[in-house]
């Protein structure tokens, strides 16, 4: 891995693969570590470029609030660091809407990009707001969590779908992991951000091909934020896959959907209608 310093922060960064140029950006309390199958899927077919977004991972922790524009800010300057001037960008959740601050911010520099299991906040709706769940009851909380993930996700669900229990299990581990002040500090200032998300009056500032893709069962990001973005984005293409706001894990043509979009092949149902389960 390798560091970028700017003046309030030092960002961490990772590049593998090979192939066309494509910045990746996480969701909300990511890091490179917790992407890594993520990112060795993606990097099968592209050069990936994943940071640690500002107050997460091994990027420093600012001494100030944090604001949508700074994030996007920070994959400028890291671009201009890597001597790339324009690439492919993939945004998943939290990192979906960094991915539309940049692009609306930096239209140029995008030649083509995915949105996984996003908002655009504004009038076109915004995503659940994680901040507020700090304030509830640890089973209260555990619960909201689960159903976020899918609103589907019950007991009875669960014990009948091994896969879906996995993936709760990796996610409630990941919150009940110990962390330090710092870290918890660095994650509530992202999450305060991401209370003030809102693209909705700029998205038609983005030029490049654009695929749009949610989960029908999302408790997250409800699909009606995704037809907000695809109908504001022209040309965008946009995908209902069967899931919830982990769609990508849960339903085995995304991953490979994404790639043939960013590849620029085009994809086999573009109609915008929920896709029949496996």
């Amino acid at each position: 891995m390798a560091t970028l310093s700017l003046p309030d922060i030092t960002i961490n960064y990772e590049l593998s693969g090979s192939g066309p140029r494509l910045l990746v950006f996480n969701g909300s309390g990511g890091s490179i570590e917790a992407a890594a199958v993520l990112v060795g899927y993606l990097a099968n077919h592209f050069e990936v470029l994943i940071h640690d977004q500002r107050g997460l991972g091994k990027t420093t922790v600012p001494s100030g609030p944090a604001t949508m524009a700074e994030y996007a800010a920070d994959a400028a300057a890291l671009l201009d660091h890597v001597g790339w001037q324009t690439c492919n960008v993939f945004g998943i959740s939290f990192g979906g809407m960094v991915a539309q601050e940049f692009a609306v911010t930096h239209p140029e520099r995008v030649e083509r990009m995915t949105l996984l299991c996003t908002s655009p906040g504004g009038e076109g709706g915004s995503s659940y707001p994680l901040h507020e769940l700090a304030m509830l009851p640890p089973d209260e909380r555990q619960e909201i969590s689960r159903r976020n993930l899918d609103v589907r996700f019950d007991d009875q669900w669960l014990a009948t779908h091994p896969g879906d229990q996995a993936m709760v299990k990796l996610m409630t581990d990941r919150a009940l992991a110990g962390r330090s002040d710092e870290q918890r500090r660095g994650e509530l200032l992202q999450l305060d951000a991401r209370s003030h998300h809102d693209v909705w009056d700029r998205l038609a500032l983005i030029t490049s091909p654009t695929l749009v893709a949610c989960g029908v069962f999302d408790g997250t990001a409800p699909v009606p934020n995704s037809q907000a973005i695809h109908s504001r984005i022209a040309g965008s293409v946009l995908r209902i896959y069967e899931g919830g706001h982990m769609f990508a894990y849960q339903d085995r043509r995304a991953l490979p959907d994404v790639v043939a979009f960013l590849q620029g092949n085009e994809l086999s149902d573009p109609s915008g209608d929920p896709l029949p389960a496996r």
